[in-house]
């Protein structure tokens, strides 16, 4: 694949460590995403906030409020990956969906892809600017809007299960799966919008289990790993 769009956790940025950033981790991720650059891929990456911010504190909350601050949250995310490339040597440039001049560049499509044909990894930040759509959604869209070959989603479970194997011994694991299927089964591995979005765009999804930053060079490199949801 020439560019693919990875959606990246928060939480892997913590690595279980207890705290915001493992940046000995995070360090180890940018190294394994320079891999891939040299490998000749236009890589795009949304981050999630899950290490900063997950969701309503409260039910009292106003959920408007709390996705802002989830936006917010990616930013910095964003801003943190770009470092690590920085200091890997890897161009890459923050695209925010809320202008938010000098911390990011706001975002634009032609933008986008003109820093991806520059050699650039360009991580978005910000979601897609709006309340009421997770960041599973937000890279499906850039996905789309970038001319993206297929997104990858690195995940804390290594297939996408017919239920959740934690819970169900005899669940069974899905090597392919039609994005139809992953809605009829109302699995939940990501979000419906984004399965729904990708189904009805043409757009694969490559779900991988993710324990080691390596494992994203494996998943990219087209290596036999994780589930790919077909679109129908």
């Amino acid at each position: 694949m020439k560019r693919v769009l990875l959606k990246l956790s928060g939480e892997a940025l913590a690595n279980g460590s207890g705290e915001i950033y493992d940046i000995d981790f995070v360090d180890r991720v940018a190294a394994a995403l320079k891999k891939c650059v040299e490998g000749g891929i236009q890589l795009a990456i949304v981050v999630g906030a899950g290490n900063i911010w997950r969701g309503r504190q409260s039910g009292d909350m106003d959920r408007t409020a709390a996705d802002r601050m989830g936006m917010l949250a990616t930013v910095i995310n964003a801003i943190c990956l770009k470092d690590a490339l920085e200091r890997q040597g890897v161009g890459a440039s923050v695209m925010s969906a809320v202008p938010m001049s000098p911390f990011a560049e706001a975002y634009t499509s032609d933008k986008a892809k003109e820093a991806l044909d520059s050699g650039k990894v360009v991580v978005f930040g910000a979601g897609l600017g709006i309340p009421f759509l997770s960041t599973d959604t937000a890279g499906a869209v850039r996905a789309a809007e970038i001319g993206a070959d297929a997104m990858f989603m690195a995940k804390n479970i290594d297939y996408i299960y017919t239920d959740d194997p934690r819970k169900n011994p005899d669940a069974k694991k899905l090597i392919n799966v039609r994005a139809s299927e992953v809605l009829a089964m109302n699995l939940k591995a990501i979000d419906s919008t984004a399965t729904a979005f990708c189904m009805s765009n043409g757009m694969p999804i490559h779900v991988f289990g993710f324990t080691e930053p390596d494992d994203i060079v494996k998943a990219l490199r087209g290596e036999s790993v994780g589930t790919v949801i077909s679109a129908d």
